[in-house]
């Protein structure tokens, strides 16, 4: 009784054909199969897809902040697009070292730091210069 409790508890085959064909099963499963379950890949995913966000989010911002420089906008709105750039460039820095959630959290505060640098440029738009008296003239 000096057996491990995780050990096989099968009857043992005397007949050599009937363990030659236990040994071949046809539904084992091959070992250079990934599992869909391994942490790894899971982790391996989340970096990248964190890195790639945050890449994306840079590039947009950045661009965004390029085309608001050639056009009349208050100084504030590229400068939110441009800083909101910079934290998604950050979030990618460290998605890809593998702190996706600080990562997440910095994508987050991205995006709303270049949606302030929109409302910005909405409300230098709608802002009106100079008040009209078209009721006087009639």
């Amino acid at each position: 009784m000096s057996g491990r409790a995780d050990s096989d508890t099968d009857p043992e085959i005397t007949d050599p054909e009937a363990a030659a064909a236990q040994d071949t099963e046809p539904d084992a499963e091959p070992d250079d199969e990934l599992d869909d379950d391994d942490p790894a890949e899971g982790a391996r995913r989340a970096r990248w897809t964190a890195a790639g966000t945050g890449a994306a989010l840079t590039l947009a911002g950045l661009s965004a902040a390029l085309l608001r420089l050639t056009r009349s906008a208050p100084a504030l709105v590229p400068a939110a697009y441009a800083g909101g750039a910079a934290v998604c460039a950050g979030a990618a820095v460290l998605g890809a070292r593998g702190r996706t959630r600080r990562a997440l959290w910095l994508l987050i505060a991205g995006v709303m730091v270049m949606a302030l640098g929109d409302q910005f440029d909405r409300t230098a738009v709608n802002k009106p210069t100079k008040p009209t008296n078209d009721l006087v003239r009639l």
